[in-house]
């Protein structure tokens, strides 16, 4: 395939007809095409290494294990989760893990006591993943998420291919069930994170990250009770420090 036939389309019917046309796929192969040859040199997996973050490292690792790994350390996360973090890097043998950390002289002015997260927890999400994630992304042209359609109603219509500014974003595991997830975990031996046994299906940052309950969406437990549902780097083009 040509490279002007998919770089930089940058509008939604065009990124409709890009997943149509390789939705046939599955997200191994998707995931190979990709990497290897719609966005050769160009694009990276942003992984938060959360509840199944392992799947999709482990099918990017099968293709190249120096395919860039970007990771927003919020420095607020779970213990839990740089202790795993470390664990698939080794497993896998990830070999380019980036990690994506905000500006200290911002964190100084706004959130010196590291409790932003109680009082305005969508700019802290700015300023602690947002921006840094959007700086680190400048380097390329095309990103891969971990997002799946199952996850909440607001991710239902999840495509596979997305337009963000100049930049593609990819969903490989869109269709993927909790059933699916699980298989494939199990099928290739791959480690849990430790707080999904704590009812935890989705983990973020540890103020804001409760375990969820019986019946709830999976991301129930994020912001509970705050009305918030995303992060922010989902809801938009990234803009590294706009509106620092």
């Amino acid at each position: 395939m040509a490279h002007h036939d998919v770089t930089l389309f940058g509008d939604p019917v065009a990124a409709s007809r890009l997943g149509a046309r390789f939705a046939a796929l599955d997200p191994a192969a998707l995931l190979r095409l990709a990497i290897e040859h719609l966005y050769a040199g160009r694009i990276a997996l942003v992984s938060s290494f959360g509840a199944d973050s392992a799947v999709l490292l482990h099918m990017v690792a099968a293709i190249d294990p120096a395919t860039p790994v970007i990771f927003v350390d919020t420095q607020q996360l779970f213990p839990e989760t740089l202790a795993y973090r470390d664990e698939l890097v080794a497993r896998l043998g990830l070999s380019h893990v980036i990690t994506a950390l905000p500006d200290a002289g911002v964190l100084a002015a706004e959130d010196p006591e590291a409790f932003l997260w109680s009082s305005d927890p969508d700019r802290c999400c700015d300023i602690r993943k947002s921006a840094p994630l959007a700086a680190t992304l400048h380097h390329f042209d095309a990103w891969i998420t971990g997002r799946k359609r199952f996850q909440s109603s607001v991710r239902a219509s999840l495509p596979l291919f997305e337009t963000e500014g100049d930049r593609v974003k990819i969903n490989p595991l869109a269709g993927f069930d909790a059933t699916r997830l699980l298989d494939y975990i199990r099928t290739h031996d791959l480690p849990p994170h430790p707080l999904v046994a704590k009812n935890y299906p989705s983990i973020g940052c540890l103020p804001c990250t409760s375990p969820v309950r019986p019946g709830e969406d999976q991301r129930a437990g994020r912001w509970r009770g705050r009305g918030k549902v995303e992060c922010g780097i989902h809801l938009g083009t990234l803009q590294a420090g706009a509106d620092i």
